[in-house]
């Protein structure tokens, strides 16, 4: 087991995408030198603007 983190991941999503969403996905990875999985976390991150607040 690894070391402790700060931001632990607890919650897993698997979704099924398009091919023109994951040559998207592939290309803004490549260009910022990220993770898929952290090229999904900055895209559901810009979300949060867009959610109306209750």
């Amino acid at each position: 087991m690894g070391r402790p983190t700060d931001n632990p991941k607890r919650h897993e999503i698997k979704a099924r995408i398009d091919d023109e969403t994951y040559r998207i996905l592939n290309d803004y990875c490549e260009e910022k030198g990220t993770s898929k999985a952290e090229g999904i976390r900055d895209g559901i991150r810009r979300l949060e603007p867009d959610i109306t607040k209750k």
